[in-house]
């Protein structure tokens, strides 16, 4: 194995801490975003224990958790875990901000290995399972999207959403498809080449190390459907591509919009894209709609 390691991990979450506090520390509602299963005595030196299908490696009945070891009210919740053979102790502390889009609760997770566990990509997977858990967190406390629940023994794992435009099929593939739309809903300076094998490219500024999404178009049928290719966003060459695919079926007075996102290795590689696709749908509704 290798050394201690430390991942640390913070965002922001309408709403006020004792709305958060009581989505973490209380049995009914860690069962309708965290686990599928939890026992929790909500006190320091309290036991915390959650299992299911919905948790990272541990199945089985009161396999993952442990001991409490922080437990301040509204402000800090802290417990232990052995994830794949290695113990780690989780803190999460919360902090009141203000965001430009009003109150909010600094989410801190700060998940500490004495020795970190081997396996590909191991840091990489402890930080999606945080992203994917604080999003549903906020979708639990929130009316940002609606909670996942994710069968991490799930070998072909996919995220699929469902969403109703107000406009015929053709305004919506133009707004997949034409760059001035794009840059309304998704894009920064979008480039296409509407063809099979072009590009279609969303202009994201990349960041040191990612590639950046200059997607190839796999398949294209004109209202109907676009499926194109999608890299690692960390850029690591190493993980498969994956593909997005934009199903649009004609309904009275709209389209029935399909978004699936697929070719995960591992289903806690779906990190928070389900979140981000969330947001990005809301965003192509209106853009389509006044097309």
């Amino acid at each position: 194995m290798s050394g201690a390691w430390t991942h640390e991990y913070a965002f922001p979450i309408p709403g006020s801490p004792e709305r958060l506090f009581a989505a973490l520390t209380t049995k009914e509602q860690l069962e309708g975003w965290f686990a599928e299963h939890v026992r929790i005595d909500p006190r320091e030196g309290g036991d915390f224990r959650f299992w299911g299908c919905h948790t990272l490696g541990t199945p089985s009945e009161g396999e993952a958790g442990g001991t409490i070891t922080r437990f301040e009210a509204d402000r800090a919740f802290g417990f232990e875990w052995e994830l794949f053979g290695a113990p780690s102790t989780v803190v999460l502390e919360l902090t009141p901000e203000t965001t430009e889009h009003g109150p909010a609760t600094r989410v801190a997770v700060q998940h500490s290995f004495q020795t970190m566990f081997e396996g590909p990509r191991n840091e990489e997977m402890v930080d999606d399972w945080w992203r994917f858990n604080l999003g549903n967190l906020m979708a639990w406390t929130t009316d940002h999207g609606e909670v996942l629940r994710v069968d991490f023994g799930d070998s072909s794992p996919e995220i699929r959403i469902v969403t109703h435009i107000d406009a015929p099929p053709g305004k919506v593939f133009r707004a997949l498809t034409e760059p001035a739309a794009l840059n309304q809903w998704m894009a920064k300076d979008a480039t296409v080449d509407l063809r099979e094998g072009g590009v279609w490219d969303l202009g994201w500024p990349a960041p040191e190390g990612y590639v950046g999404p200059n997607m190839q178009i796999l398949e294209l049928i004109p209202d109907r459907k676009l499926t194109v290719l999608w890299p690692d966003w960390r850029g690591d060459n190493s993980v498969p591509h994956q593909t997005v695919t934009w199903e649009l079926e004609p309904t009275e007075g709209g389209t029935r919009v399909t978004l699936i996102h697929a070719g995960f290795v591992r289903a806690v590689d779906v990190s928070d894209f389900p979140f981000g696709w969330g947001y990005f749908l809301s965003q192509l509704k209106p853009v389509a709609e006044g097309l």
